[in-house]
């Protein structure tokens, strides 16, 4: 198989909703996987197939990739990191008071979000006090561990 095909079909895969696609001729065999984002795809050698993998990452109006060069400001005041993976909520229950709003004061210890890890509501505290500045994180969103969740000064 050509390298001419072989290019068009991993364009038609990256264009395409598919995640994988395999191609037979004669005694060629072809299986190109769509990575998953920021990564590779892995496959599973097996005799007498080309494997193709490409890494697929959708560019947007406000990726990094669409600016190069861009960086993300740094946020001035101290930040609440997750220390968890999980999924965040900004109140104990849906519907309820959110724990903090912007322009509250939080001090040490104080309950600013709950993030749910393995069916468990973990309550995160506040590791210093200050006002809130700026909540970095969209109610129900799953989160990183280490990654912001708000902005206290």
């Amino acid at each position: 198989m050509d390298l001419r095909k072989l290019k068009t079909l991993i364009d038609l895969v990256q264009q395409s909703g598919i995640a994988e696609l395999e191609i037979t001729e004669g005694e060629e065999k072809v299986r190109i996987s769509r990575g998953i984002p920021g990564g590779l795809a892995q496959a599973t050698p097996q005799p007498g197939t080309v494997y193709m993998t490409a890494p697929v990452m959708p560019a947007t109006a406000d990726s990094p990739a669409a600016a190069p060069g861009a960086l993300p400001a740094e946020p001035e005041g101290h930040v609440i990191k997750a220390p968890m993976v999980g999924t965040f909520y900004r109140s104990s229950a849906p519907g309820a008071k959110p724990f903090v709003e912007l322009g509250q004061a939080v001090k040490a210890g104080e309950t600013v979000c709950i993030i749910e890890a393995m069916k468990l509501l973990n309550e995160i505290e506040a590791d210093g006090d200050g006002i809130i500045k700026e909540v970095l994180v969209e109610n129900g969103q799953p989160v990183e561990y280490g990654q912001p969740l708000f902005l206290i000064g």
